[in-house]
């Protein structure tokens, strides 16, 4: 099979893939590789290894859906647990409510919607977002009591700087993951500052979406209701957690990978030598960084006296990030089918087509897979997959557009959160907002922060080559 029809053989097996996921509620791995397996039939690629002289010449499906699975977790799957564990231990630890607790004492009480987008953003680049919510939306209701602000805006004002770096900024999984799926795993500190960069529009639009619409959408929860809740005050609140760790000892499993990438980087860009330089370099692999980061995140943990916890802490992250990780190497296999199948041949032979989509063709294709089946993780992993092989025929091959690329999928993979997406329901039932509000506000607010997010990017990518 070639030319149109693999073509429409590719977009017939991203229709099924999605129906398998969304409708008939099979699980993303077992979809995406049911998928890859047909779309490889389909596509003529031999069943088994062709050999010529004894030596391979054509890979065989079963080689190649086994090469794409190992190869994906080969490249990112210590990188992704790692993250995911330095998150956790932020989160049982107080850490995270620390950074929070450093947010509003530099942003000010005085503006709530902008201490709590900020402080959401921060949390989340460790932190799942759904987790995030529900660590620090008691905070929200205390400052919201406090401050009588709006709770909508409240909500979504922590809700949209959860979301951006859940989507855009390692070491949250669906990042880190599309980095290495599309050859910028290497690159992860620029990941990281690329993640930070694209943030600025789409955290600016979730804080005017939010006092925009938080004076028009009432609950039952805003200030000034008598709901028989007691709300704790935002002192009373970060007492009941104790003794939270230093300021210091809670960034440093964020901050300390990123100096040692950077450190490396500048030392690739001086060329240094010799053992020295061998040391930065070890250092500054993201799996050494990660490390690093996860070993101040137990001194943490030991420093908080939660040691006995951390056999519990590692087990629970694994099993988070365990789907994750399988879903992650499915996608693997699709790109590599996809690889083989001769698709990308076709669309480096018509690539002046292609190329005039350029980078809105991640965040499209991120959308589709968001807004159908839900999770923002899937739709970042997926979409990588996919595209993996075909980055240089889309005119999207160099290092700079590798990472502005990620940044497009996770744009995408924003578009949009409904009820089929499980953060919507986090935000929607802590925000004490009924379903139909939930679209009024968190669904609108994804979409807006999505196009904010994929705006900024195609600037950026005018500018960047």
């Amino acid at each position: 099979m070639s030319g149109i029809a693999l073509i429409i053989a590719f977009i017939v097996a991203v229709i099924v893939m999605i129906l398998a996921i969304s409708k008939l509620k099979i699980h993303p791995f077992l979809s995406i590789m049911s998928v890859s397996l047909l779309l490889g039939l389909a596509a003529g690629i031999p069943l088994t290894d062709i050999k010529v002289d004894g030596v391979v010449k054509t890979q065989g499906l079963a080689t190649v859906i086994g090469a794409g699975f190992s190869g994906t977790f080969t490249s990112i799957g210590i990188v992704i647990i790692l993250g995911a564990l330095i998150g956790t231990i932020l989160e049982k630890t107080g850490a995270a409510l620390k950074l929070a607790d450093m947010t509003v004492k530099l942003v000010g009480k005085k503006r709530p919607e902008l201490a709590v987008l900020i402080m959401g953003w921060i949390v989340s680049i460790p932190v799942f977002c759904d987790s995030g919510f529900v660590i620090l939306n008691p905070i929200r209701k205390a400052m919201v009591k406090k401050t009588m602000t709006s709770s909508v805006a409240m909500t979504l004002a922590l809700a949209g700087g959860l979301y951006v770096s859940h989507v855009l900024i390692p070491p949250t999984p669906g990042p880190i993951a599309a980095a290495n799926t599309l050859g910028a795993g290497d690159n992860l500190l620029l990941v990281i500052g690329m993640g930070v960069l694209c943030s600025i529009l789409p955290l600016a639009a979730a804080y005017f979406f939010a006092k925009f619409i938080g004076k028009r959408v009432k609950v039952n929860d805003e200030a000034g209701t008598d709901n028989g809740e007691v709300v704790q005050s935002y002192d009373e609140l970060v007492k009941s957690y104790g003794k939270l760790p230093s300021g210091f000892m809670s960034l440093a499993p964020i901050l300390v990978p990123i100096l040692l990438m950077g450190i490396s980087s500048v030392a690739a860009m001086a060329g240094m030598k010799g053992l020295t330089s061998q040391i930065l370099t070890f250092l500054g692999t993201p799996i050494i960084a990660l490390a690093v980061g996860t070993i101040f995140g137990v001194i943490t943990l030991a420093s908080s006296k939660r040691m006995k916890d951390f056999y519990e802490i590692t087990n629970d992250t694994l099993k988070v990030v365990g789907p994750i990780l399988f879903v992650t190497a499915a996608g693997g296999v699709l790109g590599k089918v996809i690889a083989v199948s001769g698709l990308v041949a076709f669309i480096t032979d018509n690539a002046a087509v292609f190329q005039a989509i350029g980078i809105f063709f991640p965040f499209l294709l991120a959308a589709i897979l968001k807004t159908a089946q839900g999770s923002s993780t899937v739709a970042i992993t997926t979409t990588a997959g996919i595209l993996a092989p075909m980055l240089p025929a889309l005119g999207l091959g160099t290092p700079i557009l590798q990472v502005l690329t990620v940044m497009a999928i996770g744009a995408g993979s924003m578009v949009v959160s409904h009820a089929n997406d499980s953060y919507f329901w986090v935000v929607t039932n802590f925000g004490a907002m009924t379903p139909e509000k939930g679209y009024k506000t968190q669904t609108l607010l994804t979409l807006v922060m999505g196009l904010a997010a994929i705006i900024e990017i195609f600037i950026l990518s005018l500018v960047l080559k």
